[in-house]
């Protein structure tokens, strides 16, 4: 219910300030300016599915054959003593399981092609889990939650595109996004396991938690030397590799157990574009209504009551040229990657708003259009508190961003 009285807001709200605009300020163009952009909205999100279409394909496809082979069975028993914390309605040995170990793989390697794939195959599972099927489960808002909260290793675009900008060091957000998102990531999962009422606090979740700081550590002090335009592809190339590995893995297991391969890749790809055909309705809903709240300026006025609250409060508000990438991010990726150059073309690639709406744009995720391609690929119409958690995890996210970006660069 969250979900539509914020589509609803939306659209109310704009409406309210193109009338004020209209009336009042004699502004003639923006009610045409606002249809122009619905329909371009309209447009981009159903190019937007029909493109992942492809994508899907092979990703389903292969997971099919995946399965088949027994391999996500194995992965599911891998992270079984970790998720079965996280996901105890999930029966061990679920392919679930397996599933999004995957998606979270992919995801923390920034490989988004194939993170999102392997996300609605494993919603799907869990939608055969679910006793109410128009609405949301408690696996399933885990999982989401967590899926707009993900933990991406090396933020690679981000840092590309400092380069591009022109950053004397391209990769020194490195460290503060990394915090950042790990904070995001421990928040959302903390504070859906409060709604559900899961004690986190064993020695699964401790060990795991224990080991991603490791993980997270090792990896700082082997890129902190690396070349930044090293940094990118060598990422790049160690995802791809890994990832790739992992279809071969599948295939190669197909092979031992003798199963048609190339059959199950078929009846997995069928799935996948069906998909990817039934999310337009719900990807167009919400790029069309963030649209309309766009171009009324709405985004603009909120910004400008936050920076002048803060000033009120007597407070620094260098950070506040940064925020609206942290209000965009959530509603459209590409919209505040744009918002993130304009900010480093406008003050520098160097300056202190520069390198924050950078961490930002690492740290943060697009919680709305995560939502509705999600629950919209299974059909889910009740979406509880997903809503409510995913923003929580985006906010702290935030705050910890703007405090490391002090910390590191002001």
């Amino acid at each position: 219910m969250a979900l539509n009285y914020v589509w609803l807001g939306f659209f109310l709200i704009a409406f309210v300030v193109a009338v004020f605009k209209s009336v009042f300020l004699q502004d003639t163009a923006i009610f045409g300016d606002i249809m122009n952009g619905m329909l371009a909205s309209a447009k981009t999100g159903a190019e937007i599915s029909i493109g992942l279409a492809g994508i899907m394909t092979l990703w389903l496809g292969i997971m099919k054959v995946g399965e088949a082979a027994g391999m996500i069975n194995r992965f599911s028993k891998l992270v079984y003593p970790f998720f079965s914390k996280l996901f105890p309605q999930v029966p061990k040995g679920h392919p679930a399981m397996g599933s999004m170990m995957m998606n979270f793989s992919a995801s923390m390697l920034g490989l988004d092609n194939a993170a999102t794939p392997m996300g609605l195959k494993a919603m799907k599972e869990l939608q055969e889990l679910n006793d109410k099927p128009d609405t949301a489960s408690n696996p399933q808002i885990m999982f989401l939650v967590l899926n707009t909260a993900g933990v991406v290793l090396i933020p690679t675009s981000v840092i590309a595109l400092r380069k591009a900008a022109g950053a004397a060091n391209p990769a020194d957000i490195f460290v503060p996004t990394l915090i950042s998102t790990f904070i995001a990531f421990i928040i959302g999962m903390f504070t859906v396991s409060a709604y559900q009422r899961i004690n986190l606090f064993k020695l699964p979740v401790l060990v795991f938690l224990s080991g991603f700081a490791a993980v997270v550590t090792g990896l700082y002090y082997w890129v902190r030397h690396m070349p930044a335009e090293k940094i990118g592809p060598t990422m790049s190339n160690l995802g791809g590799g890994i990832i790739f590995s992992i279809v071969i893995l599948f295939l190669g297991a197909g092979i031992i157990k003798k199963i048609n391969v190339y059959d199950n890749f078929i009846e997995g790809a069928k799935e996948g574009f069906q998909v990817s055909v039934r999310i337009i309705p719900y990807l167009v809903g919400i790029l069309v209504a963030i649209s309309v709240f766009r171009t009324t300026g709405c985004m603009d006025y909120l910004i400008n009551a936050i920076a002048s609250l803060f000033s009120w409060m007597g407070f620094n508000t260098d950070f506040v040229p940064a925020l609206p990438v942290a209000l965009m991010k959530p509603l459209s990726g590409g919209g505040a990657r744009g918002l993130m150059i304009e900010v480093m073309t406008r003050y520098g690639a160097d300056s202190f708003q520069g390198k924050l709406a950078s961490v930002i744009q690492g740290t943060t995720e697009t919680t709305f259009y995560v939502l509705a391609v999600y629950f919209g690929s299974v059909n889910i119409k009740n979406t509880r508190y997903a809503l409510t958690a995913g923003l929580i995890a985006d906010f702290f996210g935030l705050l910890s961003a703007i405090l490391l970006g002090y910390l590191f660069f002001h």
